[in-house]
């Protein structure tokens, strides 16, 4: 294996270990949902951070998962054109599309909301609701580990287009399987 495909393959490997861990808070937002539900509708009885706790799960697994998405070809795509190019095509799109698209905005997430998430850490920010979550901040701090995790992904699609426009047979498949092929 040669260096860009182990490259590759360490990239993978950590979106696909990530996506797995965070995968985990699904889990602990069902079971803090059905909680809230039974605890409201069973005891009349209602909590602010309880109900902040589960919008924090929610956003984390959103932007903590987008690069395992990302990795597992999963995320949303118009694919009317897409669909019916070959390989080749296909890894033009996505190299173009994540160096012309995806990185600029990564970047740009980056910059724009570094200071935001400094100022959130400065003051300690904590919840404005009385009862609420108090380290707000931290949510935020997601604002910053999102495009990080997404720059590292884009890395990796980026390099596997290359590798597939350098190939001279087409690949088994086009979406990139979990673990075990050279494409991964």
């Amino acid at each position: 294996m040669d260096t860009a495909h182990r490259i590759l393959h360490r990239l993978d490997r950590f979106s696909l270990a990530f996506g797995h861990a965070v995968a985990w808070l699904a889990l602990g937002l069902v079971i803090l949902t059905s909680l809230i539900v039974l605890l409201r509708y069973a005891f009349g009885f209602g909590s602010i951070a309880m109900q902040e706790a589960q919008l924090y799960l929610h956003g984390a697994l959103f932007m903590l998962g987008i690069a395992y998405t990302l990795r597992c070809d999963e995320h949303v795509r118009v694919d009317i054109f897409y669909r019916r190019f070959g390989h080749k095509q296909r890894a033009w799109v996505d190299l173009l599309g994540t160096l012309l698209f995806l990185l600029p905005l990564c970047v740009l997430i980056l910059v724009t909301c570094f200071d935001y998430v400094v100022v959130s850490w400065q003051r300690q920010e904590g919840s404005a609701d009385a009862g609420g979550l108090p380290f707000v901040y931290v949510l935020k701090t997601l604002l910053l580990i999102m495009p990080a995790l997404l720059i590292v992904q884009a890395l990796a699609e980026a390099l596997r287009a290359t590798l597939k426009l350098g190939s001279p047979a087409e690949p088994d498949a086009d979406k990139p399987a979990e673990e075990g092929s050279a494409w991964n």
